[in-house]
C-alpha cells in the first residue's frame, strides 16, 4: 500500500519496525509444514514478512528483500543508510556534538582505531561456487547454548548521551534479532528498569494500521495446527563488569546481575583508567563526573549505604540525590579507580559469580591469553576497546589467529573492536573467534532514530552476514575457516570504514 511521503522525506518514507522481532523475517527454504504467512487486514504486517518457523529461527537475509520491496512498492526508504561507510556521518549530522564525539572518539592521534579497519581490509576472502547454501544457519553456540548469530551486542556506556532511548531501545534492538545484549557497568539505565521493559515487549502488540507484506519465499506455506503456538525465546543478556575495588560493591552488582538472568559475565580489562581522548578532553565531556552513566551504582544499595555512611554527619543523613557530584566522584574511583586488580583477584569472582561463565575482555597478547585459560575462566574476548584506550596498540585482528592457535582448544575466544560489515564478521569468525561483538555501528543508529534506527542497523549487519554466507559458498557458520581466507598487503589499499 502507498503512503505519502513527509515533506522532508524522512518518517513517511522509512521502514517501520515497531514489529520486528524473531518471528517477523521468514525462513528461506522452510518445509510448507512449519511456515504459516498472516494476512489480517485489521492489523498492520511488519515492514518484513511475518513468517514463523518450527525453530523460530531468523532468515535474516530476508531483510534485505524487505527493503527492496517497501521501496518498489511503497516508496520507503531506510531508516538510516545501509553503507557503513556514510552511516558515520549521518550520525554525526543527527547527534549532538558531544555525543557523537564520545562514542566515535579514540584514543591519542586515533592510530589504534584506524588500524583496526586496516587489518580487516588486509584479510581478502575466497568465495567457493556451485555449493548449495540454503537453507544457511548462522547459530554458533557459546558455553553450552545456542544463539541465533554469532553477532553480540557489544557493552557500551552512557546511552543517553546519544538518544532518549537510551540502553532499552538497543536492548529492545537487540532482543528483536535474538541478539545478546551485553548491559554495561557504565550504563544511563539501571539493568532492573531494562529487563522490565523487555518482559514487558517479550509479546508485542501489532500495530493498528493495515499494510501489505512482503512476497514471501513460500507460498504454499500452511498455518501450524490450531492450539499450538510457536514459543518465542526469551532475550538473552550478559553483564559487563567494570571492577570495583570493593568486594562488597562487587558482590552486590554480581548478584544483581544474577537475578536480573544475565547469563554471561563479561568482565573488562583495559579501562580501570581513562585514556588520553582530544574530543572529549577539547570539549570537556565527561559524563560520569556529573551522574550521567553511573545508574548501576547509584540504585545498588551496598554502594548507596557505603556513600550515606562516608559522607552523613551527625543527624544530617545524605543521600546519593543530595550530592549527586560527590557520588559521581565515589562511584568512579571504585570503577575507574587507576589500580588494575591481579590474576589472582579473578578467584574472588568466581567466587561471587558461581558457575556461570566468565569472560575476560581486552585480551591482546598470548602471554595474557594463556594465563586467562590457566586461570580458570571460560573464554575471553580479543579487544583492544575499538581503539579508545590505548593509542597505538595493535590491532585486534592482527593477533586474533595467534591467540587462537594458543588457547582455543580451552578457551571460547570472541572478538571486538572494528566490525562493520557482515563481510567483517566473516573474516573474524573464519579466523577463529567464535562469535564477534558489534558497537558503533548500532549506536549510530541509536543516535540518527532511537530503537528503530539501533534495530535497522543491526538487521542490516546480519542480512550482510547472511547474504555473504552464501555468496562465499558457505552453509553454516562451522564451515568458515582460514582456507578461506588470504592475507594481503597493497600500498594504496588504506582506505577504512570507520
Amino acid at each position: 500500500m502507498n503512503r505519502p511521503r513527509s515533506s522532508n522525506g524522512d518518517e513517511a518514507d522509512r521502514p517501520n519496525l515497531n514489529n520486528l522481532n524473531a518471528n517477523s523475517i521468514k525462513d528461506e527454504k522452510t518445509p510448507p509444514s512449519t511456515t504459516t504467512t498472516t494476512t489480517n487486514n485489521n492489523t498492520k504486517a511488519n515492514n518484513t514478512s511475518a513468517v514463523i518457523t518450527s525453530k523460530n529461527k531468523i532468515a535474516y537475509g530476508q531483510y534485505q528483500i524487505d527493503l527492496y520491496f517497501q521501496a518498489l512498492t511503497a516508496g520507503k526508504k531506510p531508516i538510516t543508510t545501509t553503507d557503513p561507510n556514510k552511516l558515520e556521518q549521518q550520525a554525526r549530522e543527527a547527534m549532538s556534538p558531544q555525543g557523537f564525539n564520545y562514542v566515535f572518539g579514540g584514543a591519542g592521534e586515533q592510530a589504534t582505531m584506524h588500524a583496526n579497519r586496516l587489518a580487516f581490509r588486509q584479510w581478502k576472502v575466497i568465495p567457493r561456487m556451485l555449493r548449495d547454501t540454503l537453507p544457511r544457519n548462522l547459530s554458533v553456540k557459546l558455553f553450552g547454548k545456542t544463539y541465533d548469530s554469532p553477532v553480540l551486542m557489544a557493552p557500551i556506556g552512557v546511552q543517553s548521551a546519544y538518544h532518549p532511548d537510551a540502553e532499552t531501545g538497543v536492548a529492545k534492538a537487540c532482543a528483536a534479532l535474538n541478539v545478546p545484549f551485553i548491559y554495561s557497568t557504565a550504563s544511563s539505565t539501571p539493568l532492573e528498569e531494562i529487563v522490565a521493559a523487555l518482559e514487558e515487549t517479550d509479546h508485542p502488540s501489532p500495530s493498528p494500521e493495515t499494510e501489505e507484506p512482503a512476497p514471501t519465499a513460500n507460498p504454499t506455506a500452511t498455518a501450524p495446527a490450531e492450539g499450538k503456538e510457536t514459543e518465542e525465546p526469551k532475550p538473552s543478556r550478559w553483564f559487563q563488569l567494570y571492577w570495583p575495588v570493593d568486594d562488597d560493591i562487587t558482590a552486590s552488582l554480581l548478584s544483581r546481575a544474577r537475578v536480573a538472568g544475565c547469563e554471561v559475565l563479561v568482565v573488562t580489562l583495559d579501562t580501570f583508567t581513562m585514556a588520553w581522548r582530544p574530543l572529549d578532553l577539547d570539549t570537556g565531556f565527561l559524563p560520569f563526573a556529573v551522574g550521567e552513566g553511573n545508574a548501576l551504582g547509584f540504585s545498588d544499595s551496598v554502594f548507596r549505604q557505603k556513600f550515606s555512611d562516608k559522607f552523613s554527619t551527625g543527624e544530617n543523613e545524605v543521600q546519593v540525590e543530595d550530592n549527586v557530584i560527590a557520588a559521581s566522584r565515589y562511584w568512579a574511583g571504585e570503577v575507574f579507580s587507576g589500580h588494575a586488580h591481579k590474576w589472582e583477584d579473578l578467584a574472588t569472582l568466581r567466587k561471587l559469580w558461581g558457575d556461570r561463565p566468565i569472560v575476560l575482555k581486552g585480551v591482546l597478547s598470548v602471554e595474557d591469553a594463556v594465563l586467562a585459560a590457566r586461570s580458570g575462566v571460560d573464554g575471553i574476548i580479543v579487544s583492544n576497546h575499538g581503539g579508545r584506550q590505548l593509542d597505538g596498540a595493535v590491532p585486534s585482528l592482527e593477533m586474533l589467529p595467534e591467540i587462537v592457535d594458543a588457547v582455543g582448544d580451552r578457551l571460547t575466544v570472541l572478538f571486538d573492536s572494528g566490525i562493520r560489515t557482515g563481510v567483517d564478521v566473516l573474516k573474524a569468525l573464519a579466523l577463529g573467534a567464535k562469535a564477534v561483538l558489534v558497537g558503533r555501528p548500532v549506536i549510530y543508529g541509536l543516535g540518527i532514530a532511537g530503537t528503530e534506527g539501533a534495530k535497522h542497523v543491526l538487521a542490516s549487519l546480519l542480512a550482510d552476514v547472511d547474504q555473504s554466507m552464501g555468496l562465499l559458498g558457505v552453509q553454516t557458520v562451522g564451515e568458515l575457516n582460514r582456507s578461506m581466507l588470504r592475507k594481503l598487503s597493497y600500498g594504496g589499499d588504506v582506505k577504512t570504514s570507520l
